[in-house]
């Protein structure tokens, strides 16, 4: 009868596995990892806009007039979105709209490999290798990773400490707060002042 594990054993075994995939190290691994990627992948295409244009209008989804602006925009919100989740600044927005982007850009992989269009995925540069379904088993897991980090990203936000130290300050210059609730850096401020 050996084999059974005891309800405490599998509780244990489950709270591994909880706390390694909430781990918020993985979620700051898996930001600047997507950040790097959108970065890397903009650079080209902000480089080589005409050639960006031309893999969008390969896929015979957007509107021919539409394929310009398209390309700018896409290719400009992926160098910005990527440079704020390195940053950690805003990460969350910028997240989504990563996520966003994966999302459309999986759904145009999908139609293109259902119709049988044979062509690069202009992800990186216009000689990628073709679309496979492989392709699209790597945008989900990037979809996953987006998902991690917009659930459990925590470390390393400038913007949280700044937003943090503005709004004690001015809490503590508007109102009467004991010297001894102010942080140390808020008190040196409040010297200053007098």
């Amino acid at each position: 009868m050996g084999n059974g594990r005891t309800p405490g054993e599998i509780m244990e075994s489950w709270n591994l596995v909880k706390n390694t995939f909430t781990n918020r190290y993985i979620a700051l691994a898996f930001r600047l990892f997507l950040g790097g990627v959108f970065i890397y992948a903009s650079i080209y295409k902000i480089a080589y806009i005409t050639e960006f244009a031309e893999s969008i209008a390969s896929y015979q989804i957007v509107p021919y007039w539409a394929v310009n602006i398209m390309a700018i925009i896409l290719a400009w919100m992926e160098l910005i979105c990527g440079l704020l989740l390195v940053a950690g600044i805003r990460s969350k927005s910028a997240v989504v709209m990563i996520a966003f982007m994966l999302a459309l850009f999986t759904a145009a992989m999908s139609i293109s490999l259902i119709r049988g269009i044979s062509m690069g995925c202009g992800c990186f540069s216009g000689t990628d290798a073709p679309i496979t379904w492989k392709t699209l088993v790597r945008n989900i897991a990037w979809l996953a990773m987006a998902a991690h980090v917009y659930y459990f990203d925590s470390l390393f936000h400038p913007e949280k400490n700044i937003f943090t130290s503005i709004s004690a300050m001015s809490h503590a210059t508007h109102h009467h707060v004991p010297e001894a609730d102010i942080p140390p850096p808020m008190r040196q401020v409040e010297d200053i002042k007098k």
